[in-house]
């Protein structure tokens, strides 16, 4: 069997990123749309967008075409279903003026409305519209067009061989004038009939598939690149809300873990809990305050709140489940005044109940505002409540994405959620995020004695030595409090049956302290009564050493004496006539 040989054809094969060779493309400017496009749209080619009522279809087109219009590109916009006038109201709606684009001759709009009886009478085709168009794109110069709405133009035909023929026609006719194109045209309501236009899918080079859904009640809306040939993209579905300023598009899937490394530290408000943190919060970081109703997690996140607008640091409050008003209102109970915050301008609120829109929409809201206020820190109150905005996930991707955008921009983030039971232990993140978390602080009560009250603990503090023990965690009118770790028989002690131990341990303290106090009363008097011993026994030595003195003095006179007398009679010492004396035998008898 012979070898097999390398077929030339495949071995000189490259990809477009193998050669270097990208398709050059036209940037939408609608937020985040042109990251998944990766760049955006495709030039000299045509993009379809579908989508049923409410998508958005008519704002993707006008806004591409204005945000071109501002770059200085010249753009028609071709409506087959409003008035020109309609068109720019609706612009404007969304914040967006087209009057001063049209006037400086940077965009043109086409108001295609079609006579009913002229399609009827089978006198329509597509030549007369192209040769409009093509007299006004040389003379402007333009280089982009969107055909809005052409299933309108199309529905007028009842042969689906001539629909196609004239879509076929002016896919010709964009292309051999080498113009960037945008249709746009409805999908269909009902998911199990074949869309009337599907072809088009085939014809054009992008496909962008818009889609309002409702899920538990709420709408959202999602986008998809069904297809982009010649060039990669996402592939993914992706949140999209139409606010001010047209649509912005968070692309999930596409946002990489860039984020910074976490920061220096900096206080949390209250020197006992920098002392559990191992220093302070470290800054760029995600801190969890979990702990079930009235633990104090707003205060605690108030108390820093705090102190970094005292350092003149901007913050950004996001709250689910209280005003403004109110939440100012009830601080002030704990001796926390947020109100020079506000007047400087370094606090500010964002509240809004969370069925009131979809997540996506919350999403965007929030980093549309922590752009505009330059936030340094954004506090979320509280992520628990998120899951009304539709589901469980919806909850988890807004505050996963919020993580992520507040890390890759700087901004150190607070979640505080409530957790389930009178512990709730089994449930701290209320969204699966305790990975993704760096520092985690819990708060929960704690029954001593028929007593219920609060204690903290600092579960997580990535790359922070921390504290490991339970403090008790008092809210006071002069804000929070943390108590040193006081441990009994039973545990942990706190409220009434620390103070009470406290006082059994006082008392004990003081007896001891008295008893002591006698014992050494005690040792002074036998110490005294020693030394009194001892004055005496000096004393009585004294005189008796005075005595022996006195003898000794006494026996020396004495001997002096006789020796003197011994000397006047001429008489030897004692000493001398003993020696003198004749020795006497044993034998001899007396008389």
């Amino acid at each position: 069997m012979g070898k097999l040989k390398p077929n030339p054809k495949q071995s000189t094969k490259r990809t477009s990123a193998e050669s270097g060779f990208h398709l050059p493309k036209s940037a939408t400017g609608i937020k985040g749309l042109d990251t998944i496009l990766e760049g955006g749209l495709p030039k000299e080619r045509i993009t379809l967008v579908i989508g049923g009522p409410g998508c958005g279809k008519s704002i993707f087109a006008f806004e591409s075409l204005s945000n071109a219009a501002s770059r200085g590109e010249p753009t028609i916009y071709v409506t087959f279903e409003e008035t020109a006038e309609a068109v720019r109201q609706n612009a404007l709606t969304l914040g967006i003026d087209l009057a001063p684009l049209e006037k400086s001759g940077k965009l043109f709009i086409l108001a295609a409305q079609i006579d009913s009886e002229t399609a009827v009478n089978g006198e329509f085709d597509t030549k007369g519209l192209t040769a409009i168009l093509e007299a006004k794109v040389e003379k402007m110069g333009a280089r982009l067009i969107a055909l809005d709405a052409l299933d309108v133009l199309l529905r007028f035909y009842d042969d689906p061989a001539r629909e196609r023929n004239e879509l076929h026609r002016l896919n010709d006719w964009v292309r051999r004038k080498e113009l960037t194109a945008i249709f746009t045209v409805k999908d269909s309501q009902d998911p199990t009939t074949v869309r009337r236009y599907e072809f088009l899918d085939y014809l054009t080079d992008v496909v962008i598939c818009l889609d309002q859904r409702i899920e538990c009640q709420i709408a959202t809306r999602r986008l998809r690149i069904v297809k982009y040939r010649g060039s990669a993209c996402g592939r993914n579905e992706y949140p999209y809300i139409i606010g001010p300023g047209g649509i912005a598009v968070a692309p999930i899937s596409s946002m990489g873990l860039r984020h910074k490394p976490l920061g220096e530290r900096m206080s949390s408000g209250h020197p006992r809990l920098d002392n559990m943190l191992g220093g302070g919060f470290r800054r760029y970081s995600a801190v969890l305050v979990a702990g079930t109703s009235g633990t104090g997690k707003t205060t605690l996140a108030a108390t820093f709140v705090a102190a970094a607008c005292a350092r003149g640091e901007k913050v950004l409050y996001i709250g689910f489940e209280e005003s403004e008003e109110s939440m100012i209102e009830s601080l002030l109970s704990s001796g926390i005044d947020l109100r020079p915050a506000m007047r400087k301008e370094t606090l500010r609120f964002l509240t809004g109940m969370p069925e009131s829109m979809g997540a996506e929409e919350h999403l965007l809201r929030a980093l549309r505002v922590i752009e505009e206020h330059r936030a340094e820190h954004v506090i979320v109150d509280a992520i628990s409540s998120c899951r009304r905005m539709g589901s469980k996930q919806a909850a988890f991707d807004y505050s996963v994405l919020l993580m992520n955008a507040c890390k890759e921009r700087g901004s150190t983030l607070f979640f505080l959620n409530q957790t389930e039971g009178f512990q709730g232990e089994s449930e701290i993140s209320g969204a699966d995020l305790s990975s993704l978390i760096d520092t985690v602080i819990f708060l929960r009560y704690i029954q001593v004695g028929g007593e219920v009250n609060r204690i903290a603990l600092v579960m997580k503090a990535r790359g922070s030595r921390h504290s490991n023990q339970c403090r008790e965690f008092l809210i006071t009118d002069k804000g929070i409090d943390l108590l040193d770790v006081y441990i009994g028989e039973g545990g942990v002690l706190t409220g009434t049956a620390r103070r009470e131990q406290e006082a059994k341990e006082a008392i004990e303290r003081r007896k001891k302290e008295a008893e002591i106090k006698a014992k050494e009363k005690e040792i002074e008097k036998i110490q005294r009564a020693i030394a009194a011993e001892r004055s005496r026994l000096q004393a009585e030595m004294g005189t008796v050493t005075l005595e022996l003195e006195s003898l000794e003095l006494e026996k020396q006179i004495s001997d002096t004496k006789r020796e003197q007398r011994a000397a006047w009679r001429g008489e030897d010492s004692d000493s001398s006539r003993l020696e003198k004396a004749p020795k006497r035998t044993g034998n001899r008898r007396s008389r």
